[in-house]
């Protein structure tokens, strides 16, 4: 998968983190489909390390959920990070 695959991947990956954790995580989206590419790549490392497993084809299903669980991750690590201290 090319590098304009990974940004298409990693910015609907992070819309869809967003639409499952709605809230505020510090940032806007454009911060949260950042984060996304972010996230995808994060899911492709662990994805490869762990299950042996990786981002080869874009429009593999093992693909999808593991962006989509890479920016899930990345969001609430940045969200424990900027949330407003009381």
């Amino acid at each position: 998968m090319g590098i304009i695959g990974w940004i298409i991947l990693g910015l609907i990956a992070g819309a869809i983190a967003k639409a499952i954790k709605p809230g505020e995580q510090g940032g806007g989206w454009l911060t949260t489909l950042l984060l996304g590419v972010v996230g995808a790549l994060v899911g492709g490392w662990i994805g490869s390390a762990v299950f042996n497993v990786g981002l080869e084809n874009f429009w593999s299903l093992q693909t999808w959920i593991l962006a989509i669980l890479g920016s899930l991750l990345v969001l609430v690590v940045w969200g424990l990070f900027t949330r407003k201290r009381a």
